[in-house]
């Protein structure tokens, strides 16, 4: 190899090392920003200056001649109800210990554990959210399903945020293959947003009760995702695997 080769080659390894050490403050100062916007938009909340925003969109979905039902099919609805469900306590404490599970069987035990602790404390942490705010949910039109919490933060939308995103970062870093890395990153997104969207067809949640549990849950799964990666370069959790492991 020449002298200017090894200069490139020298190169290259620099700016990748460089972009490792940026990657970790750029997660957590994107993490900050959610952050901030939550505190932003529940003090906006708590004084009322979203609630005009709020009633106009629910109001936009549902029919104009009959406030209790959602515009559209029949069909429609029952569609939503179904994606709700993808956001239920009970359907992500199942698809939580699925997706450990599989990481015990993989033997990445390490993984495992760093799944339940992400999914456990986002769970907490709504809950809290849930009985500090205390907002009451909307009285102005019929619910399509039955609630009995308090309205902000959506918990629907931010447990989803924080179980399909924590894991499906979490498993994307151990997959070596570039293209599931990003199909498993794509469909938590995607179930992320059709839960929160299925909350507002559905009347239950304020448009802010929604985007603010997909800001908070957001926020977390990427301190989740932040630490995951921490752990992985000191060795204290499964990397990817090899080619000789797929």
């Amino acid at each position: 190899m020449n002298l200017e080769n090894r200069f490139l080659l020298a190169a290259l390894k620099t700016s990748a090392a460089q972009r490792r050490e940026l990657l970790p403050l750029a997660a957590i100062l994107i993490a900050a920003g959610l952050a901030g916007s939550f505190l932003a938009l529940a003090s906006e909340v708590l004084e009322g200056e979203t609630l005009g925003f709020d009633k106009a969109i629910l109001l936009a979905l549902r029919d104009p001649t009959d406030p209790a039902n959602p515009i559209g099919p029949l069909w429609l609805e029952i569609m939503m109800k179904d994606l709700t469900a993808l956001g239920s306590i009970t359907n992500l404490a199942l698809i939580t210990a699925a997706v450990a599970g599989y990481l015990l069987v993989s033997g990445k035990r390490a993984a495992a554990l760093l799944v339940l602790a992400s999914v456990g404390g986002g769970t907490l942490l709504s809950n809290l959210f849930k009985h500090v705010f205390a907002r009451p949910r909307p009285d102005f039109i019929a619910h399509a399903v039955d609630v009995y919490t308090a309205s902000f933060p959506s918990s629907h939308a931010m447990l989803s945020a924080v179980t399909y995103l924590t894991l499906g970062a979490l498993l994307a870093r151990v997959e070596a293959n570039r293209r599931s890395k990003v199909y498993v990153v794509s469909v938590a997104i995607l179930l992320t947003v059709l839960v929160g969207c299925s909350r507002l067809y559905l009347g239950v949640h304020y448009p802010t009760d929604v985007l603010a549990g997909w800001v908070v849950g957001s926020a977390w799964a990427i301190f989740c995702w932040t630490l995951a990666a921490w752990l992985q370069r000191r060795g204290q959790i499964e990397g990817q695997r090899g080619p000789a492991e797929s």
